[in-house]
């Protein structure tokens, strides 16, 4: 499964990546550089700079992994957007493993 959320440009999206990867809520995040985001909040279109987190997990995990991301995330609303994803046997299996319960 793969898992998207953003971050505001100025969060420690490091320090959030980790603590998923540190609880085997994820087997890897990617942090993508700073971006422009549109979006419509509240009755207005805002524009924020955001940092897009790519979240690496198995379908296990994801209830856990969207409650930690509900406590750490800064905004009242997170971005949580789940996609099903193919991947080889061997990268499946590392994500499994990453991610099982020690």
């Amino acid at each position: 499964m793969i898992v998207l959320t953003t971050l505001g440009a100025t969060a420690d999206a490091a320090a959030f990546a980790r603590t998923l990867v540190d609880e085997r809520l994820a087997a890897c995040v990617n942090v993508l550089p700073a971006m422009t985001s549109f979006y419509r909040w509240k009755g207005a279109v805002e524009e924020d700079r955001e940092q897009q987190l790519v979240i690496k997990t198995s379908r296990a995990r994801v209830p856990a992994l969207e409650a930690r991301v509900r406590e750490l995330h800064p905004y009242d609303l997170p971005e949580f957007i789940i996609l099903s994803a193919e991947a080889s046997a061997p990268y499946l299996a590392w994500i499994g493993a990453s991610v099982e319960a020690t």
